[in-house]
């Protein structure tokens, strides 16, 4: 393929096709019935074509339109079965893979940033790159210390990509609202365009790498890369191998998943309890498992990649989380929607009734209740179907809730995060790592005599 597209029209072009797209395959189908054909044919051919056309388009034009892919892709669980298999090949392909760039473009990159001689840098060097993504892609390569690193080289015009498109993105956001139902797709896309700056500062993200790397590198579970050496547009870290989470979402074993998602759920809580920072995207594309030593005995471990994207949490998760999520499960109405009033959750001009509200939040927690829970499709499902039905008392009261914006992203990433659990099938211990993790979730005088 040629360069990443950075004229702005060419790819607002390309991006107002996928409506248009739909459109044109509607009335194909609506002819197809003309003929004959059955319904059920119809709309699955329907379905394989709009999936196809959406990977192709975001997954060509990486930058903001590949985030948005990718960012929706966790959420293809909460899809009803027969239209998820066509979007789950589509959107899945996007959390590991993308059109490489030119190689001449990568070398005009590295020798910009490193200098001239760059390669000697290296003893070896992978023109052919091992990953592509968002905004970036990664070659395979040996530092000149002997350590085999990742390199990440910034695409040319990747921040001017990624406005422009989460602009157009935007613009028909309504009419991409029917891939997930049920989620409000324009504060996705609000939310990424926020991140743009971050996403893009590869100084910003080594300094999360190297905080995590620090943290995590005596911890038997968690493995993260240290970082090797950082320069504008290019970040070199050490390379770890490991079975891609989207490999053990499609056909791994049972036990993999469980460790995975369980590992997974730890990460989540320990992270900000213990750095500071959330990892804030969590997608299949950006974790790794395994295993515990070189021959490949014992537990699993979990490698995680690509901080760009963090939240500063200085004193880990806001306390107001783990208390609420515990009161709710003690079925404390009244101090619930206090503290739900408190944090602006529930805006000064409304009332809700709050037994109405724990009534709401019951199901969703409905993980941390037991000492272990299996996340399914199933149960993603009859949760979108609930908050997500406008003839549901749940939809209903939904709508009057508030989303305040310091905790914007915190939910973002759990539901991301529960979404890859569903994806996963995994039977997680979620309580075990609330209460070794998460601030308020156990009550003071319960810590105190333990």
């Amino acid at each position: 393929m040629s360069d990443l597209p950075r004229k702005a029209v060419t790819r607002t072009a390309k991006l107002a096709a996928l409506p248009l797209g739909f459109a044109g395959r509607a009335t194909w189908g609506l002819g197809k019935r003309i003929v004959g054909e059955s319904a059920e044919i119809v709309g699955r051919e329907l379905q394989q074509r709009t999936a196809e056309q959406l990977f192709k388009v975001l997954g060509e034009l990486k930058g903001g339109a590949m985030k948005f892919g990718q960012a929706l892709s966790v959420f293809e669980s909460a899809l009803p079965e027969e239209i998820a298999g066509p979007y789950r090949a589509a959107l899945t392909k996007l959390q590991e893979a993308a059109p490489p760039m030119p190689t001449r473009t990568v070398l005009g990159v590295l020798a910009e940033r490193l200098g001239e001689d760059w390669r000697e840098l290296f003893l070896e060097f992978e023109d052919k790159p091992a990953a592509a993504a968002s905004i970036g892609q990664v070659h395979r390569a040996v530092w000149h210390d002997g350590r085999e690193v990742a390199v990440k080289v910034q695409y040319p015009g990747a921040g001017e990509a990624l406005l422009s498109d989460l602009t157009q993105l935007s613009r028909f956001a309504r009419l991409l609202g029917p891939l997930i139902p049920g989620m409000d797709i324009k504060p996705l896309i609000a939310e990424l365009r926020d991140r743009v700056s971050e996403e893009l500062d590869y100084a910003l993200e080594a300094q999360a790498q190297a905080a995590h790397a620090e943290e995590f590198a005596d911890d038997p579970d968690v493995v993260v890369p240290a970082v090797v050496h950082q320069c504008e547009q290019v970040l070199v870290t050490e390379w770890i191998d490991g079975i891609p989470l989207a490999d053990v979402i499609a056909d791994g074993t049972q036990e993999q998943r469980d460790r995975a998602g369980q590992l997974l759920a730890r990460f989540l809580f320990s992270g900000p309890a213990r750095t500071g920072l959330l990892h804030a995207d969590p997608h299949p594309g950006n974790f790794r498992l395994l295993p515990a030593d070189q021959e490949g005995e014992g537990d699993w471990r979990l490698g995680v990649l690509d901080f760009g994207t963090v939240d500063r949490l200085p004193g880990g998760l806001p306390d107001p989380i783990g208390i609420s999520l515990r009161m709710t499960l003690e079925g404390e109405a009244e101090p619930v929607y206090e503290l739900l009033c408190a944090e602006g959750f529930v805006k000064e001009t409304i009332e809700l009734d709050p037994d109405a509200v724990l009534d709401y939040l019951r199901p969703i927690i409905e993980p941390a209740r037991v000492e272990s829970f299996t996340f399914t499709r199933g149960w993603m499902r009859s949760q979108a179907a609930r908050i997500g039905d406008p003839r549901s008392p749940a939809y209903q009261l939904g709508k009057q809730l508030n989303l305040p914006p310091a905790y914007l992203l915190i939910h973002r990433v759990t539901l991301s995060t529960i979404g890859v659990l569903c994806q996963l099938g995994a039977t997680v211990r979620l309580r075990e790592e609330l209460e070794e993790w998460l601030p308020g979730f156990v009550a003071e005088e319960h810590t105190e005599s333990a």
